[in-house]
């Protein structure tokens, strides 16, 4: 993985995508013991077109031109499958905005608080986003009133209670 984060930083350096962060279950085991996952998700901010739309076009380009293919919704970075996510709403670039600057071995990356990704976890609703809401409150060590001021801004608390009861 490593050799993928240095890709990652070098795609970022190069002005291809302008930040991203770890998320997802690779982002939980960062605070969490390891669940399975046949991916690493990664949140990106992306430079908008001239026309004013996102897209991951310019991205997927400049990794095909260094040789690296997408099979389905990822694409393999020195033998890691990578789905890309845009910042598609408020909560996800806030969480993008904050992410940790950590070293994976010797290279720098960035991942999500383990605040986001529960509340992330809670806005996107699936049965496995449960289990990673169950892991991060029983072994991260959450910022209780961080974790409640973004669930209170992006209008979670309700849902949270009812996953957390």
């Amino acid at each position: 993985m490593e050799e993928t984060l240095k890709v990652l930083n070098l795609l970022e350096r190069e002005g291809v995508l302008t930040r991203y962060a770890i998320g997802g279950a690779m982002g939980a085991t960062f605070y969490t013991e390891p669940v399975l996952t046949f991916d690493l998700d990664v949140f990106v901010v992306v430079p908008v077109s001239p026309g004013g739309l996102l897209t991951l076009s310019p991205l997927y380009d400049a990794l095909r031109v260094c040789g690296y293919r997408d099979h389905g919704a990822c694409v393999e970075i020195e033998g890691v499958p990578v789905q890309f996510l845009p910042a598609y709403n408020q909560l996800v670039q806030e969480a993008l905005d904050h992410a940790r600057e950590v070293l994976y071995e010797d290279t720098p990356t960035r991942v999500l608080r383990a605040e986001h990704l529960a509340a992330i976890a809670v806005q996107t609703g699936r049965q496995k986003d449960r289990e990673r809401v169950r892991l991060l409150i029983e072994h991260a060590d959450m910022d209780q009133d961080y974790l409640r001021n973004i669930l209170i801004l992006h209008g979670l608390e309700d849902r949270w209670k009812a996953w957390t009861r």
